[in-house]
């Protein structure tokens, strides 16, 4: 099935299927990249572990051995003494897993020396916190130290964004895109991503003279969503994942699902 969303599809954010998506479009990416970059540079899948919330989804019908077994249409279950009671509620369970993760670096053959670090954030970056914001922060300023270039891609609407020094607040967006390069820090580049329009084409820098690549990340987070087939995986019916969605979006995506034929 082809992807739902003209861009980034905020299903996709759901934390069971994040770090499916993560590893996906970043190997996506070097894939791209390689092709573009050689002989003089080289793309490499960078892996680290991150402490992650992941929620446990239920099947569509659940057994809990030695407690009882609930259908819906049953609202209590009767013995000659006693009567059980079903739970009012249903919910999942959230438990703390080591996720791995990776970024990407791209550096010069001859030296191996860093050029361009490509971060695709994760929840552990934007989480509140020594082990989140503060480690990602405390990354992010090593690399401005050095002469390396950063190019941040921000698909989770959650959480805290990158520290910026503007004055002015971002647009009100749900994805954005932030690109540092080197000689022009600390002006930053940003692309702010709306959920109705596909995600752009990006600029990776290299080494002058050598000119800019062309990420295309629309394109490749369509093809790994049909590699993937997230089609099987994401329920269109549910709302999407926290946080909500601003209502004319909302609205929008109803829409969309609606006109696509994946929601009722």
């Amino acid at each position: 099935m082809e992807p739902v969303f003209p861009g980034m599809d905020p299903y996709l954010e759901r934390p069971s299927l994040w770090p499916d998506l993560h590893i996906g479009l970043i190997t996506a990416i070097r894939d791209h990249l390689q092709t573009q970059i050689a002989p003089g540079y080289i793309a490499q899948i960078t892996p680290y572990i991150a402490i992650e919330q992941i929620d446990i989804v239920l099947p569509r019908r659940t057994v809990v051995p030695d407690v009882g077994v609930y259908e819906r249409s049953a609202s209590t279950v009767s013995s000659s003494t006693n009567v059980i009671e079903a739970p009012p509620l249903i919910g999942t369970a959230v438990v703390e897993v080591a996720t791995r993760y990776a970024r990407i670096e791209i550096r010069a053959v001859h030296n191996a020396a860093l050029v361009t670090a490509i971060e695709l954030l994760s929840p552990a970056n934007k989480r509140p916190g020594v082990d989140g914001v503060e480690a990602y922060e405390k990354k992010r300023q090593e690399l401005f130290q050095s002469s390396a270039h950063l190019l941040e891609i921000d698909l989770l609407r959650g959480g805290k964004r990158p520290i910026l020094a503007t004055p002015d607040p971002l647009p009100d967006a749900p994805y954005f895109i932030f690109l540092h390069r080197r000689e022009e820090w600390p002006r930053v580049g940003i692309w702010p991503c709306a959920l109705q329009k596909p995600l752009p084409i990006v600029p990776v820098p290299l080494r002058r003279p050598d000119p800019d690549v062309p990420l295309p990340l629309n394109q490749l987070l369509h093809q790994v969503y049909r590699n993937a087939r997230y089609d099987l995986q994401v329920d269109y019916q549910a709302p999407p994942p926290l946080p909500e969605l601003h209502p004319s979006d909302a609205a929008w995506l109803d829409t969309q699902l609606r006109e696509r034929g994946v929601r009722g």
